[in-house]
């Protein structure tokens, strides 16, 4: 595959990933501090984004890619590349350690367990960290792109 289709595709898809962290990472003040009723109501506009699992895919398929084109003279674009796979994996990692048991404890948080507070917590923090890493990766990609 060109290696410039390769690079759109990791900056595109690395940049679409980050859309929904970033939106969860911004929201997280306001909604840290919500009563119970209110958090649950606001829980209720994330109903279907499991629809954007087919971009993390093609993040982490774009940036393996990247990774396999990256030229030997110049480790720089190979490192990069290296990194925006890793922090793609790492939100993978993430959400299946922290906000997939969170989702599953509170039935999509349609349901609140005496502990419902300690599970937003890790949902929150979990979709802040997922934020972080997604710009890392987005700018990793982009330096494995302008330095290849």
């Amino acid at each position: 595959m060109p290696h410039d289709l390769v690079a759109f595709g990791a900056i595109f898809f690395c940049g679409l990933a980050l859309v929904p962290a970033a939106a969860h990472a911004m929201e997280l003040p306001n909604k840290i501090r919500l009563a119970k009723d209110e958090y649950f109501v606001a829980q209720k506009l994330y109903r279907g984004w499991e629809r954007v699992a087919p971009i993390v895919i093609l993040a982490l398929i774009s940036t393996a890619m990247l990774i396999e084109q990256a030229g030997a003279a110049d480790p720089r674009p190979e490192v990069a590349s290296v990194v925006a796979f890793v922090c793609i994996a790492a939100t993978q990692l993430v959400f299946w350690v922290f906000t997939f048991p969170a989702n599953r404890a509170t039935q999509n948080w349609t349901q609140a367990p005496p502990h419902w507070e300690k599970l937003r917590r890790r949902w929150e923090y979990s979709h802040a960290t997922s934020a972080v890493l997604n710009v890392v990766a987005f700018g990793a990609a982009v330096l494995a792109t302008l330095w290849s």
